[in-house]
């Protein structure tokens, strides 16, 4: 099974989203500039925020996927043979050079049924918090990948930054929508998941719940790949890989391995109990500035 995805039914999915074609990135950035103008001079999401090239330094990711910054980051071109960056107005596509030669890499391994991969956002030029969309992707190690396939016509610069990411999960969360999952969705997840860099993969749980169910009717079956497949909340356009910390970066905070076991038990039934799914919002927090980050972060922000 190949899936493919015409550009008839790309023109579809951009009439149907209220607005879209009228311009999202102007939207965009118009939120992006409201949101900047409020924040302090040394907040940390406007400083890393209004910054649009990488510091001509090595490469060196800095501090914890959360709450840090990178310096030499490399942009991941905008089109390889099996790939396209999405979203490129938000100038998000940059990254440590170890995670862009993962995602060329998985790129140019895909499973037969993927014909391509949408890749979304990856992280400002010079990392740090951004002013909408993420916590992580801060240190040049996070990516996301969206869930549909890229199409057989290459897409415009245009369609790149208009068209709508689409769910594969049921609107009650409960499972993946049987109208669009199939073999091909779970080869690629796990392909990527067996990546010896990978460190996490975050999908929606009804995915982990899926692929749990899936690889359960295969007894016999290695189901160490699963542990890495974490189940977070959104996620359901889109998987976000994250990579550990390169060779060679001391500055970089490594993550907690992942807890033993395959993931598909307990803790992911509590995902869809009712304190999983309507959590409770914390207080608002405080803008995070400049000082409060690594202190190799200003100078990245401030370097040539």
């Amino acid at each position: 099974m190949r899936l493919t995805i015409t550009m008839a039914a790309l023109a579809w999915m951009i009439a149907t989203v209220p607005g879209l074609a009228q311009g999202l990135p102007a939207t965009e950035a118009a939120r992006r500039a409201a949101l900047i103008a409020a924040l302090p001079a040394d907040a940390a999401k406007r400083v890393f925020g209004l910054i649009t090239q990488p510091s001509a330094t090595p490469p060196r990711s800095i501090g914890s996927y959360a709450k840090g910054c990178i310096a030499g980051a490399a942009p991941l071109p905008q089109e390889g043979e099996t790939w396209q960056v999405m979203r490129p107005a938000r100038n998000r596509f940059w990254g440590h050079p170890a995670l862009i030669a993962v995602i060329e890499r998985i790129a140019a391994s895909l499973p037969a049924g993927w014909p391509g991969l949408l890749v979304g956002d990856i992280g400002q030029p010079r990392g740090g918090p951004m002013v909408t969309g993420h916590a992580s992707h801060q240190i040049g190690l996070d990516a996301d990948i969206w869930f549909t396939p890229m199409p057989e016509q290459r897409l415009s610069l245009s369609d790149r930054d208009n068209l709508p990411a689409k769910s594969i999960v049921t609107a009650d969360g409960n499972d993946v929508d049987p109208a669009v999952w199939g073999p091909p969705y779970h080869q690629l997840i796990e392909a990527v998941a067996r990546a010896p860099e990978l460190a996490r993969m975050f999908v929606n749980p009804a995915i982990k719940r899926r692929l749990c169910r899936e690889v359960a009717t295969s007894p016999g079956a290695d189901r160490a790949w699963l542990a890495k497949v974490r189940p977070w909340w959104g996620h359901d356009d889109h998987f976000h890989i994250r990579i550990n910390c390169p060779p060679g970066q001391p500055l970089c905070q490594a993550q907690e391995p992942v807890p033993p076991g395959d993931g598909c038990g307990k803790e992911l039934d509590w995902w869809f109990t009712d304190e999983g799914r309507h959590p409770k919002p914390g207080p608002p927090e405080k803008p995070l500035l400049v000082s409060q980050l690594p202190p190799e972060c200003a100078a990245v922000a401030t370097a040539p």
